[in-house]
């Protein structure tokens, strides 16, 4: 009988630059939901629903990370919210919404779409669809597509506005900035590869060298 061969662990970029730890795990993690919390703040006033930095964070914590820390990064993000932190994008008052406030916000079914579009697009990320600009393009569309997937229902539930106006207010007016943010991370993320491949390369000569 033939020995059963383990399957190679499946890397993403933040294995590729760092060794992988549980330590190290829990400081990715965290920090991915501090990246989200900042470009949260990057905001464009708009009713019901601001366009906001986050969806970028998204796609790039999902994709370093792979999509178990991704997953988990966003859901810290969003227990942070929950439990008082200001993370979320702010009011046009500068307030932040917190608790069960900002569960009755209309945005927060995105917030919940963060969670499994931070998964997918690690998921893709993986089996290194992040590495080539058309694949990353594919993927990082298809996370804004499950943010939306969840945000619009909630959006419905909240206000109450009819399907041509939930259409208009939580879809048709950030396809533009979303197409931007995912060319920004399909520029990104395989220029980031590059880097960390010539970075390890240049680690493994020291060591030869050594």
């Amino acid at each position: 009988m033939s020995a059963v061969v383990p399957a190679a662990p499946r890397l993403v970029l933040a294995d590729r630059v760092f060794p992988r730890t549980w330590v190290l795990d829990i400081v990715l993690v965290a920090a991915g939901a501090a990246l989200t919390a900042l470009l949260a703040q990057v905001i464009i006033p708009m009713y019901p629903v601001p366009i906001t930095g986050q969806t970028l964070a998204v796609l790039l914590v999902g994709a370093t990370l792979g999509w178990a820390r991704g997953a988990a990064s966003l859901g810290l993000y969003l227990v942070l919210g929950l439990v008082g932190l200001p993370v979320f994008a702010p009011q046009d008052d500068g307030s932040h919404l917190t608790g069960l406030a900002a569960l009755a916000a209309p945005s927060f079914g995105y917030i919940i779409g963060f969670v499994f579009a931070a998964a997918a697009v690690g998921w893709l990320s993986e089996r290194t669809w992040d590495r080539h600009v058309l694949k990353a393009l594919a993927t990082f569309v298809g996370g804004s597509v499950i943010v939306f997937a969840f945000g619009l229902p909630w959006l419905a539930a909240v206000t109450g506005g009819t399907f041509a106006q939930v259409l208009e207010w939580g879809l048709i007016r950030f396809i533009p900035g979303g197409i931007i943010k995912a060319l920004i991370a399909a520029a990104l993320l395989p220029l980031a590869w590059w880097g960390a491949n010539r970075l390890a390369k240049h680690r493994e000569s020291d060591v030869d060298a050594g």
